[in-house]
């Protein structure tokens, strides 16, 4: 006798199995999708039934298959694995598809300790009943694949202990923008719920990782970027790693400026021991990053910052090497070498750099930053002085080890202390820019700590958004936007807790903000234009001012209503003075576009009322929160149609968007023949952007002789983006399947001529 297979369901419940409803589940997925093919997916399931199998399990298998058939030819699958994954989350979230009304969710979600308390305090029900009326849950259709396991993943509430899920997108969005606008007055806030809550749900503006995950629990530290510098002095090493723990467990990333750190042999204690030298300490920091897992939502990373004419800078530039052993290799952390003109001055001709410990020179790594005249008068004095300890080194050996180091392992990062105080939204002489962030893109002033309570020193915090330029149709869009943004942003810096007192006051008195782009690719393909031949050079100049034009715009209307940040002040905007009359006028060589908007009357505003906000603007990575808006990453050249990246669900396959229709439009980084029209385009941002830029250079070795990137290319392009104005630079990206392979080089030989150093206009700074 033929005995029926029977099904286990959630709850723990068995029922006869019922082929017809699977059928049923991927047909209604399937609405409106082109080129699906529901028994394909059912066929590829290869489902192995046996009696009393789970119903989640089936589901799981059935989106897998989906998931696999995601190609070029037919990139909807990755909307028919998304639907079918949404309705599986939600099977999981609250027992059925339909998701609860939001009152009874979030007061189920804050008796069980997942949600904040205070969102009861904040609303009352019958604002939730009119909260509930602006979702719309139909809107977790348009998400991909991709970006609901990364949604599932890393930001909607859980317990990551057991898999439990707790909420679905909407969710999500709808308290965030309940959170970020509780405090403005009863009338105006739910408008601006509503407005905030269309933003976010329906791609275009895109939050940081911290946002998502963190904003609607009781965790209050948002904050994508925290800087801390470093003195050179054990009370001070041991507040910044101090610092560093509690910000990595919040889910920070995190700049370490340790120049400061004397070298090797130096005298301490007046003579009575010889400094152990900087590895030591930033071997203690490397523990201190990772020391906390972030509660599986993104591991702790830091980049460390140090000027190149450190004594100690040739044991530096190898820590991050595979050769060598333990005790004279640091890994874990990434890196940022510090240069400014003066030191592409002795490159160029063909001079030597004197290495220097900070502790040995007085006033010299201060003036490093904060006046680059004054430094170079201190340089040549020290240099002359043999009674100081120093070590000489030819400028092209120094360049050449520091590209070799950057090339094999991709993260030996660049900033340009010069550019980032001269073009810079703060007095350099006051107020000077020391280091950036883990990505490149923060600029910002920072004090070292003496102690972690220490009121005098300055953590540097920002928080970051994005504009989705795939869904802007007008730039007059960005005038809405940015308002919603700039007061979005501003409020989180007074919703958010602080867990050391030096961030709170910069946060508080600075109210920094990192507003960037993602979509960046597909911006361009959209409007027919390229990366590498100049075509989107104009395009690019007069969105950029639109987005700086608006978000400064924001925030002086923001700072008549509320008053300008306390240490406005410390700004050159507070002097009228504003990024488009700093930039480097080697851009004007190759883009002569005029500025279209009112930038006297926007600067006759700024000088009257203020700004609400120290900074406005960033670029960012937005490596998983562009995933999240099915959006190309930020500013980037996609490797290829399909993004293909690894999750603990597996492989994620995400495809461009409107690949059908743009696909000869798309230019593929590995298509771009060289980095020039690439940096162009980022000294054309850089123009109007306040902060920085993660700017990452690429190289397929394919195209050069015996597929060797020649030492003479690399100097070439890195004195390039000096040139233009690039204040920090990224990753190194060698087209070699790995970035922590070696990269072969031609040696250093074949760049020792100074006539090859300066055959091109790359070199005239």
């Amino acid at each position: 006798m033929h005995q029926t297979l029977l099904v286990t369901k959630r709850n723990g419940q068995q029922e006869p199995i019922n082929l017809e409803k699977i059928h049923k589940v991927i047909n209604w997925a399937a609405q409106g999708l082109e080129k699906i093919s529901v028994s394909q997916v059912e066929l590829r399931s290869h489902i192995q039934f046996y009696n009393g199998i789970k119903t989640a399990d089936i589901q799981e298998t059935i989106i897998k298959a989906a998931a696999d058939l995601i190609s070029e030819e037919e990139p909807d699958y990755q909307y028919l694995a998304a639907r079918l994954a949404v309705f599986h989350l939600r099977k999981k979230a609250y027992g059925e598809f339909e998701p609860p009304k939001l009152y009874d969710h979030v007061l189920r979600l804050v008796k069980i300790g997942k949600y904040d308390k205070k969102l009861l305090d904040d609303y009352n029900e019958k604002e939730f009943i009119q909260m509930n009326t602006f979702i719309d849950h139909w809107r977790d259709m348009n998400f991909s694949y991709a970006a609901i396991k990364q949604l599932e993943g890393k930001y909607l509430v859980q317990n990551r202990i057991t898999g439990e899920i707790y909420e679905s997108a909407q969710f999500l969005y709808i308290l965030t923008a309940a959170c970020l606008f509780s405090k403005y007055p009863k009338k105006t806030r739910m408008n601006y719920v509503k407005q905030f809550y269309d933003a976010i749900s329906t791609f275009k503006i895109s939050l940081a990782t911290p946002i998502m995950s963190g904003v609607r629990t009781p965790t209050r530290q948002f904050s994508s970027c925290v800087l801390i510098e470093c003195d050179d002095n054990l009370d001070s090493i041991n507040a910044t790693s101090s610092a560093i723990v509690k910000y990595v467990a919040q889910r920070a990333g995190i700049g370490i400026n340790a120049g400061r750190i004397r070298a090797l042999g130096s005298p301490i204690r007046n003579g009575e021991a010889f400094h152990t030298g900087c590895i030591p300490f930033y071997k203690h920091f490397q523990t201190a990053v990772k020391s906390c897992s972030q509660g599986g939502v993104r591991g702790g990373a830091a980049t460390l910052f140090y000027p190149i004419w450190h004594l100690e800078i040739e044991n530096l530039l190898v820590l991050k090497n595979n050769r060598g052993i333990e005790s004279n290799r640091i890994r874990h952390l990434d890196y940022g070498v510090q240069i400014n003109k003066l030191m592409y001055q002795r490159l160029i001709t063909g001079k030597y750099i004197t290495l220097f410990s900070p502790s040995d020179v007085p006033g010299l790594y201060e003036s490093f930053f904060s006046n680059q005249i004054e430094f170079e008068r201190l340089y040549n004095i020290y240099e002359k002085n043999h009674e100081i300890r120093h070590k000489k080194i030819k400028a092209i050996d120094l360049f050449s080890l520091m590209m070799q180091e950057r090339a094999s392992t991709g993260r030996i990062y660049i900033q340009h202390t010069d550019h980032c105080n001269t073009h810079s939204p703060f007095n350099s002489i006051t107020t000077p820019i020391k280091q950036s962030n883990l990505c490149l893109e923060i600029t910002l002033p920072t004090k070292p700590l003496n102690n972690i309570n220490d009121q005098n020193g300055e953590i540097a915090l920002c928080t970051l958004s994005a504009f989705n330029l795939g869904n802007i149709e007008n730039l007059n869009d960005l005038s809405e936007l940015s308002n919603l943004l700039v007061r979005a942003l501003d409020a989180l810096l007074d919703y958010q807790d602080y867990p050391v007192p030096a961030a709170q006051r910069s946060a508080i008195q600075r109210r920094s903000l990192g507003i960037g782009v993602i979509n960046y690719a597909y911006y361009l393909a959209k409007n027919g234009v390229r990366y590498s031949d100049g075509s989107a050079n104009i395009l690019t100049h007069r969105t950029f001012e639109a987005i700086q034009y608006y978000l400064l715009t924001a925030s002086n209307n923001l700072a008549k209503e509320k008053g300008p940040c306390a240490w406005f002040h410390d700004t050159l905007y507070a002097k009228g003075i504003l990024p488009i009359d700093t930039y480097k006028k080697d851009l004007n060589d190759f883009i002569n576009e005029p500025l279209r908007y009112n930038w006297e009357d926007l600067r006759a505003n700024i000088k009257q009322y203020g700004l609400r906000n120290s900074t406005l603007s960033a670029l960012m990575p937005s490596e998983t929160s562009s995933q999240i808006s099915n959006a190309t990453n930020g500013i980037e050249p996609p490797r290829g149609f399909i993004s293909i990246k690894a999750s603990k669900d597996g492989i994620l396959k995400q495809v461009v968007p409107d690949f059908g229709k743009l696909k000869s439009a798309y230019e593929l980084l590995w298509q771009i023949p060289n980095n020039r029209g690439y940096l162009q385009l980022v000294g054309i941002m850089q123009k109007f952007i306040d902060q920085s830029i993660s700017t990452n250079i690429n190289y397929d070795p394919s195209r050069f002789f015996k597929s060797q990137v020649p030492m003479r290319q690399l100097l070439a392009d890195l004195l390039y983006a000096y040139k233009i104005g690039i204040k920090t630079l990224y990753y190194h990206n060698t087209r070699d399947g790995t970035q922590e392979q070696q990269q072969k080089i031609l040696p250093q030989q074949q760049f020792s001529n100074q006539s090859n150093i300066c055959a091109s206009d790359a070199c005239i700074i």
